[in-house]
């Protein structure tokens, strides 16, 4: 069987642990890196000629995958699905944008393909969507951080991060309101809330809490299908601290899919 080819999007912390986890891959070969201009002949001469390293997403591409951050979806995404190119992506906080996923939709109707947002750092979203099919009431996220997790937000304007002794809540807003002010946060909830109930009546409640060295994702959900809650405590990549492992291997099960013969 032929490999699927796949551009990349992307070459940070994410798409390099990406491209470095399918060179062994015998169903996926990434053809294309996409980065910006300035970067291409640096890239190129680190990466050899294995893979082509562009600053365009190339015509002929048939399958895309975006992991270089929320302008990305505006200047490579939108283009490639209006030509008819697959794409999946990993920032999905730039959903939070009004008119954005219409835009997104609206252009993969116009191609004849498809928009694949991946859940990324966050489990439990197939259980949502499963559970939207006979009806949701909440969906809540629950963002827990230590203090130190929360600089350079708006929550060092509201409390004295390095002054507290118990669990506070810094924001409790819409999922909208969220990915605005805590852009950091964005990919978790707007996960969830396109999974759910939308992004104006998810609600988002982000805590600095000084007993917890994690960062803990929590969600809580009911509706119809009866609750369903979860906690998870994520871990990073052993070779990049910044980087959610889980994040990561989401891309890597998305791309495992799309040539296995036994799919979850």
């Amino acid at each position: 069987m032929r490999a699927q080819e796949l551009t990349l999007i992307g070459f940070g912390a994410i798409g390099r642990s990406v491209y470095q986890r399918m060179l062994e891959h015998v169903g996926v070969r990434i053809t294309h890196i996409v980065v910006s201009e300035g970067k291409v002949a640096a890239l190129q001469t680190e990466l050899g000629s294995g893979v082509t390293v562009t600053h365009q997403v190339p015509e002929a591409t048939p399958l895309v995958l975006e992991c270089a951050g929320h302008t990305a979806l505006t200047a490579h995404v939108l283009p490639a699905l209006r030509r008819g190119t697959e794409c999946a992506v990993l920032s999905i906080g730039a959903l939070a944008e009004p008119g954005l996923p219409e835009q997104l939709q609206a252009a993969a109707e116009q191609g004849g393909t498809q928009l694949h947002l991946l859940a990324g750092a966050i489990g439990g979203s197939d259980a949502i969507s499963a559970a939207r099919q006979a009806g949701l009431d909440s969906v809540t996220y629950i963002g827990r951080k230590p203090p130190a997790g929360w600089r350079g937000s708006p929550a060092e304007a509201l409390v004295n991060l390095d002054a507290l002794t118990e669990p506070t809540v810094i924001l409790d807003a819409t999922a909208r309101e969220a990915a605005r002010l805590y852009p950091k946060n964005a990919n978790v909830a707007a996960t969830l809330s396109l999974a759910g109930v939308g992004l104006d009546n998810t609600r988002v409640r982000l805590i600095a809490d000084p007993g917890v060295s994690e960062n803990i994702h929590e969600v809580e959900a009911s509706g119809a299908f009866g609750q369903f809650s979860l906690r998870m405590r994520g871990k990073p990549l052993a070779d990049n601290p910044k980087t959610s492992a889980l994040t990561v291997l989401s891309a890597l099960r998305f791309l495992h899919n799309r040539v296995a013969g036994l799919t979850l």
